[in-house]
């Protein structure tokens, strides 16, 4: 039985009901959703999908996980069309960068994408978005679990996060400050206390993206 309103968090949702929310992204949106943990992996997607129905039961939703592991803006680029337009979803939310930064720094500089390049293509795919399904936009900074912002990596991934946060503003998007929230809790714990390396979270991690969507997407 659903919780009475009166013992809920008084608070609505962006979201309304019959709505389509589609997450697209790399590694940290997949979380296995086309394999064991199928179709909505096994981290903030399925955290976020849960906590947003049992909060909000009477705001009936269909949620869509796009994300692929190891994906840049370039590979977002390639299957835009089929899986993030096609879909016409009603709200999509973004969470893309990391690797455009990682692979400056794992050996694989070919395939790391440079900001200008970054920007320009996501902005065209938002603008796509937008223009052609009438979507409200949900957009995730890239993140390093990092505590020292001078970090080559680290001051890197700062910049995009901060190209992020512009597109944001520019298309009216709800803007989630990924990184912040990891900084934030860092402030008292270490980053191996929500990753492995920096970069993929743990469930503690996973739920603290999680936690930041709510806030984010509850008025």
């Amino acid at each position: 039985m659903p919780i009475p309103a009166a013992l809920r968090k008084a608070a609505r949702v962006l979201f309304k009901d019959g709505q389509h929310i589609l997450l697209i992204g790399d590694s940290i949106t997949d979380c296995g959703r086309r394999e064991e943990n199928a179709p909505y992996g096994n981290g903030y997607v399925s955290l976020l999908r849960a906590f947003t129905t049992a909060r909000h039961p009477e705001v009936r939703l269909t949620w869509t996980n796009r994300g692929n592991s190891g994906n840049t803006v370039r590979h977002l680029a390639q299957r835009w069309d089929t899986d993030a337009l096609a879909p016409r979803p009603d709200w999509l939310s973004v969470m893309i960068g990391i690797n455009d930064v990682w692979r400056a720094f794992d050996g694989h500089p070919q395939n790391a994408v440079p900001l200008d390049e970054f920007v320009e293509t996501l902005r065209g795919l938002l603008r796509r978005a937008v223009e052609e399904t009438g979507c409200r936009l949900i957009l995730a900074d890239p993140y390093v679990i990092e505590p020292d912002r001078e970090e080559p990596q680290r001051a890197t991934s700062d910049r995009y996060a901060a190209a992020v946060a512009g597109l944001a503003e520019e298309f009216d998007a709800v803007h989630i400050a990924t990184q912040r929230v990891f900084d934030h809790a860092m402030r008292c714990t270490r980053s191996e206390d929500w990753s492995h390396d920096r970069i993929h979270p743990n469930l503690a991690g996973h739920a603290l993206i999680a936690d930041v969507f709510l806030s984010a997407i509850e008025l």
